[in-house]
């Protein structure tokens, strides 16, 4: 006997990331297809039950946001662009923490987490996020800690770094429910035959990003990368890699054609222009979470980098 079909809701937050949408969406319509049946019934929900545009442009028809779990069984934020600089939607929060007291499964899409975590419904969770926006979440909720993979599936909780990660994340859901030969059928229609585990990395390796392949030295920049609020000095940086000041100095020369301090305050400036863009935290907090002594050392730094003060860079 056939099963009810799996209800799946998606409240779209205007400027959503319309590949992370995609990319969840069509495999749950594919299965449809491919079943010749109803595996899964999707819906579109709003704050203002308005179309909503993605980033693209692309606008989505929606459905007042529910006011009861009933005829769900999973709900989704899919978010993307700047969530940490929109305004707070206190409906939006209100209906996921309903639905959350209600048992019902909560999930978060790329920026999706980061609404999550102002509704407060990630404490005490397993969960992930978008590296774009892990940053500024960890300084506005230093409790909370993303992990760096694809997605997470924590009990009543599911977050999904978006992109294409959601591909990997909805193959899963379909095998959990279909079995592996459905689900691998799935996404062979959209080609997509490598599917990832959930621990799988979202960004690239230090060692592809860098482009250095020398072990000792992606350890420091992966160290680096972690301590930005309170840089470790060179002598902590070669005490942790085992190593002589000398030899540190002598593999950023070598191997990078650079050094030790120049890479490390262009790491920390990486972040900060991370932070503007992607969070509501002053530009006086910003230059201490990246290590800076203060704002006028901070501005200066920034200007001979990216070449423009903080402050047009936020504009």
């Amino acid at each position: 006997m056939d099963r009810e079909p799996y209800r799946i809701g998606f409240i779209l937050v205007p400027g959503f990331a319309l590949m992370s949408f995609a990319s969840a969406v069509e495999p749950l319509r594919a299965a449809n297809l491919l079943a010749g049946r109803t595996l899964f019934d999707i819906r579109y929900f709003s704050s203002d039950a308005q179309p909503v545009a993605a980033s693209s442009g692309a606008r989505i028809d929606t459905e007042p946001l529910p006011r009861k779990p009933d005829g769900l069984d999973a709900l989704f934020v899919v978010a993307g662009g700047d969530p940490a600089g929109a305004p707070q939607d206190m409906a939006l929060f209100s209906c996921l923490r309903r639905m959350a007291r209600s048992g019902l499964t909560i999930g978060g899409i790329s920026g999706g987490p980061y609404l999550l975590a102002a509704a407060g419904l990630l404490a005490g969770r397993r969960f992930t996020v978008h590296w774009e926006h892990a940053s500024a979440l960890m300084e506005r909720w230093p409790d909370l800690h993303p992990e760096r993979v694809r997605f997470v599936i924590d009990r009543d909780r599911i977050t999904c770094g978006g992109g294409v990660a959601p591909l990997d994340l909805m193959h899963a859901l379909i095998e959990s429910r279909e079995g592996p030969d459905f689900a691998r059928a799935v996404s062979d229609w959209y080609l997509h035959t490598h599917v990832d585990e959930p621990a799988s990395p979202q960004r690239s390796s230090i060692v592809e990003r860098y482009r250095v392949h020398h072990k000792v030295l992606a350890a420091i920049l992966e160290k680096m990368e972690i301590h930005v609020e309170k840089p470790l000095s060179r002598h902590d940086m070669a005490k942790f890699a085992g190593i002589s000041e000398r030899h540190l100095d002598r593999l950023f020369r070598t191997v990078m054609n650079s050094g030790f301090q120049r890479e490390y305050l262009k790491i920390r400036l990486e972040r900060a222009r991370t932070l503007l863009k992607q969070s509501s935290m002053k530009i006086s907090e910003i230059a201490l979470a990246c290590g800076f002594a203060g704002p006028s050392q901070f501005a200066r730094a920034f200007r001979a980098q990216f070449g423009e003060n903080p402050g047009a860079m936020r504009k």
